[in-house]
C-alpha cells in the first residue's frame, strides 16, 4: 500500500483480506474455532458471487475471570450466572476464541462485514444465553473488560451501536465504523516495522482485529502478529 494510502478497502481488496486472515488464522491456531468466509445469501444483484459474503465465527465465550473465583489444583476457576450457576475451566490471559461446553455462559457470534460506506471492516456481533436468550447490551458491556467498557464510554472512535445487519436483514450490535480508517492510519504509521514492511491487502484484517478485538479481551496469537509484520 502507497504512503498516501487513506486506511480503507475495495471490496475486492477485503475478500482478498479475510480470505488470507482466516488462512493465517488457521494456520496459527489449529485448535482453536476458526474463522469461516460466508458467501452472501443468493440474490439476483449478487450474480451468485461468493466473493460477496462475510467473515464469521460463532458460539465464542469471552476469556475472562469473573471476580467471583474459587481455586482448584491453584488454578482460578471462573463462575458465570446466565439461568445456572456452573465452575468452567480455567482461562488464562494468553486465551483468544475460547470455546467450551457448559451450562449458564454467555456465547457470542462475530461477524465481520464489509461497509461499502466507509470502505472498511465491520464487526457485527450478537450474544446470548445457552438457552438462546439475547443478552442486552447492558449484559454484554459486563462481559468485555472493564477498560474496554470505559474507553467505549468516553471514545469519539468506538461505540457499540445496534443496527440491521446488512446482509443477515436482522438487529445486530456492531463497532460503528466511523473512526475506523483514520485509526488504521495512526496504527499503520506509527509501526516502526511498516516503514521496513509496507502492510499490504492480505495483513490489513490481522492488524485491524489487533485493535478491535481487544474490546472482548480476544487476542491475536503472537505468532500472528509477528508473521503479518514481515
Amino acid at each position: 500500500m502507497a504512503e498516501s494510502w487513506d486506511g480503507t478497502l475495495s471490496s475486492t481488496e477485503f475478500y482478498v483480506a479475510a480470505s488470507a486472515f482466516a488462512q493465517q488464522w488457521r494456520n496459527f491456531n489449529s485448535s482453536l474455532p476458526h474463522w469461516s468466509w460466508l458467501p452472501s445469501p443468493k440474490r439476483p444483484w449478487n450474480f451468485h458471487d461468493n466473493q460477496v459474503g462475510y467473515l464469521s465465527v460463532e458460539h465464542v465465550i469471552l476469556p475472562r475471570l469473573s471476580e467471583e473465583s474459587c481455586y482448584k489444583d491453584d488454578h482460578q476457576i471462573e463462575k458465570e450466572d446466565c439461568n445456572t450457576e456452573y465452575e468452567d475451566e480455567f482461562v488464562d490471559d494468553t486465551a483468544v476464541l475460547v470455546q467450551r461446553d457448559g451450562g449458564g455462559e454467555h456465547r457470542y457470534d462475530f461477524h465481520v462485514v464489509y461497509s461499502a460506506s466507509y470502505r472498511v471492516p465491520v464487526l457485527y456481533f450478537r450474544a446470548y444465553c445457552n438457552d438462546g436468550q439475547p443478552l442486552s447490551l447492558d449484559d454484554i458491556e459486563k462481559d468485555i473488560p472493564v477498560n474496554s467498557a470505559e474507553l467505549i464510554t468516553r471514545s469519539k472512535w468506538t461505540f457499540m451501536t445496534q443496527q440491521e445487519h446488512p446482509i443477515l436483514d436482522r438487529p445486530w450490535y456492531t463497532l460503528h465504523p466511523c473512526g475506523t480508517s483514520e485509526w488504521m492510519k495512526l496504527l499503520v504509521n506509527s509501526d516502526a516495522s511498516v516503514a521496513q514492511n509496507p502492510i499490504t491487502v492480505e495483513k490489513y484484517l490481522v492488524s485491524w482485529f489487533s485493535v478491535v478485538g481487544q474490546v472482548f479481551g480476544l487476542t491475536i496469537p503472537f505468532e500472528m502478529l509477528n508473521f503479518a509484520a514481515t
